[in-house]
């Protein structure tokens, strides 16, 4: 080996030592436009008929989420600070989806969502948090969730923040990128390049990835992780 191959190979070694360079560091597809492998469907009503159509399929290189019957597509894996890159679009009507992050315990609320902080993506509302066993804190709470005394993650409580602008989304049918920024305890969001919503003390720091199946038909063409070691100052 020649010295200068040598230390190419040292530096190498050194920059995957350090996290700054290797597998762990790289953006990651969680769609591979082909299948749903790396993901599973909880979806209820199947329950009782196994054989039923399934809420999420792969369409033209895109995930879909069909909107009925109501349930989640949820990772294998688990996933603790990341920035996850969505681009997605109503296929159809406008109305319902989300994704929801640090997921864990199926059904944990009405019997259909699992536990875990949830990104708004319905129509006009991108952005907005819902609690769902997990709970998170932003500025102006009562402002953008209401009185304190009637919040709470579970059946019949406040569960809903308000985002910081409905004005980010794209129109109906057209392409919109949401960024989701998960770090220790807090949780960032951003719509078509616009900060449009920032949770701290969040419950939980870790967990799955899903999507919903809300009444809406959404298509998905990225689905993009990356690994980060800490909350950079670019953003």
């Amino acid at each position: 080996m020649t010295k200068k191959l040598y230390f190419l190979a040292v530096g190498l070694v050194l920059l995957c030592a350090s996290g700054l360079y290797g597998e762990d560091g790289k953006t990651r597809s969680l769609f591979n436009g082909k299948d749903l492998s790396g993901w599973k469907a909880d979806i209820p009503e199947l329950d009782a008929k196994p054989d039923g159509k399934s809420s999420f399929t792969v369409r033209d290189g895109k995930l879909v989420s069909l909107g009925t019957p109501g349930g989640h597509l949820i990772t294998n894996d688990v996933f603790e600070n990341y920035r996850l890159v969505v681009e997605y679009r109503f296929a159809g009507t406008p109305g319902n989806c989300g994704v929801l992050v640090h997921a864990s315990t199926p059904r944990f609320l009405y019997k259909m969502f699992p536990k875990s902080i949830e990104v708004q993506m319905h129509h006009t509302n991108a952005g907005d948090f819902w609690c769902i066993g997990e709970d998170i804190a932003v500025p102006d709470m009562e402002k953008r969730r209401g009185p304190k005394d009637t919040w709470g993650a579970t059946e019949g409580k406040s569960r809903r923040i308000l985002n910081l602008t409905d004005g980010s989304e794209k129109p109906a049918g057209e392409w919109n990128a949401m960024t989701i920024e998960c770090i220790g305890d807090a949780v960032k969001v951003w719509v078509n390049g616009d900060l449009v919503n920032h949770g701290m003390s969040c419950t939980a720091k870790k967990g799955q990835i899903a999507i919903q199946a809300e009444g809406s038909e959404v298509e998905f063409r990225k689905l993009e992780l990356t690994p980060i070691e800490k909350l950079s100052d670019d953003k």
